[in-house]
């Protein structure tokens, strides 16, 4: 019996926490906030609600069924349940999401930077230049971000070696709810801020004067990041879970975590952001220039930043790790490679194109393609072409060619009405292709 093929969850709680980890590490607290701020706040957020309730949750339905039909990696499980050839989209998906660990482990590599300069009290600044100076001085020193990056994607390793039960289960069932307590102590602070009232405003009132198709196709691409859609991940954590667990429920607490957080995280940056007169459009580096203001007008501020830290960096393992294990099943299962062999070659791979993507915001800040930087370029064609593509795939063999399979895996705990199995059919083989079809023609 394969490795990946004899694991599982120990909880139906473990993969739920799992899963929804996957969007609620640095999807929600770094990615959402600025997507938010630069896409005109409301605008973009009521939609990604929308877009998440709808096709979110039938496009989960589908990559956690292939998986547990397939009990393998992403490219078998399809192969298996929906015949030769269908394992390309699995293909596609697991090398997006190697490319998404490789420039996201840039950003794991700044959250263990953080970390440290909160034990040293370094980081707490309140002054706004200070602030931006401090991440820009850090992510443009090539060979310190590159160390911090490489930090990062060893803990990724060491969890992964763990396994399932002993390594990503434990790590997201214990200090992923320290994650929303902390959230929503920051929270309460942010928003108490002289001016952090603007910033909630910003997020929650409509505004659709600033309503534009750029707002929408972002709202769409970042419904793909935060539930890890098309990247494989999913495919793989339904693959490790128990036939008799209910599917639907599940799928429906890992798309209202992950709503949750990315409402959190902006809620925790945003009201800051405002507060201390920092531009909402700042980009990817908009929650590490603002957190330290807030911790540096906290009682006891450099405590709550170095737990925040270290729970950030906690939370963007549990995305880290459900990447590396995706891309590990598939080298495992097609390629019959021990499993600490292909966590080692995935490493090594992250590495060479991480650094490119670390460069991209100092040596090789220059270096665009298509006006963009290699980050920028990296993030763009994973969350705009790699996850759509994989996902129109997966949705079309789910409903089309492997229904049965399908139908049998959403019935597996609870029988469903007839009425309500064609509903979900039609929203995984109609609309949710149609979906990503709008997101890859606006994105292109």
């Amino acid at each position: 019996m394969s490795e990946t093929h004899s694991v599982s969850w120990g909880s139906r709680l473990g993969f739920i926490l799992a899963s929804a980890g996957s969007a609620v590490g640095l999807g929600a607290i770094w990615k959402f906030p600025y997507m938010a701020g630069t896409n005109g706040g409301s605008v973009f957020m009521l939609p990604y609600i929308f877009f998440t309730l709808t096709v979110g949750i039938s496009l989960l339905v589908a990559e956690f069924a292939m998986g547990r039909a397939g009990r393998a990696g992403p490219m078998e499980s399809l192969t298996r349940v929906c015949g030769r050839g269908w394992g390309f989209f699995g293909g596609v998906g697991v090398f997006t999401v190697f490319l998404i660990l490789s420039f996201y482990s840039s950003v794991g590599g700044w959250c263990l930077k953080y970390t440290v300069d909160a034990f040293t009290g370094y980081g707490l600044i309140s002054n706004p230049e200070l602030l931006g100076a401090h991440f820009g001085s850090f992510v443009s020193d090539g060979a310190l971000s590159f160390f911090y990056m490489m930090l990062f994607l060893g803990f990724t390793a060491i969890v992964v070696l763990r396994g399932i039960q002993g390594g990503i289960e434990r790590v997201a069932k214990i200090l992923m709810p320290a994650l929303f307590i902390l959230m929503i102590i920051l929270i309460i602070r942010g928003i108490t801020l002289p001016g952090g009232m603007a910033g909630l405003e910003y997020l929650f009132a409509p505004r659709w004067d600033d309503f534009n198709a750029t707002a929408l196709f972002n709202a769409m691409g970042f419904c793909f990041f935060s539930l890890s859609l098309g990247a494989g991940t999913m495919i793989t954590y339904g693959s490790y879970l128990s036939p008799k667990a209910d599917l639907p429920g599940a799928v429906g607490w890992v798309a209202l975590l992950a709503i949750m957080s990315s409402v959190l995280g902006g809620l925790m940056v945003l009201p800051a952001v405002f507060a201390f007169g920092l531009d909402p459009t700042a980009g990817p580096g908009l929650t590490f220039v603002t957190m330290p203001a807030i911790f540096s007008k906290m009682p006891l501020g450099q405590l709550f930043a170095i737990f925040f830290y270290l729970c950030l960096v906690v939370a963007a393992l549990t995305s880290s790790v459900s990447m590396l294990e995706a891309c590990t099943a598939l080298l495992t299962r097609r390629f019959n490679i021990k499993r600490s062999t292909a966590i080692g070659v995935t490493i090594l791979g992250c590495t060479l194109v991480g650094l490119a993507s670390t460069l991209s915001f100092g040596a090789w800040s220059d270096v665009k393609l298509f006006n963009k930087t290699i980050f920028d370029l990296l993030d763009y064609v994973t969350s705009n072409v790699g996850m759509p593509l994989s996902t129109f795939g997966i949705a079309i063999a789910a409903a089309w060619v492997a229904w049965p399979a399908t139908r049998k895996e959403l019935c597996a705990a609870h029988p469903m009405s007839e009425a309500r199995l064609t509903f979900i059919r039609l929203m995984i083989g109609v609309v949710s292709p149609l979906f990503v079809l709008v997101v890859a023609g606006g994105s292109l």
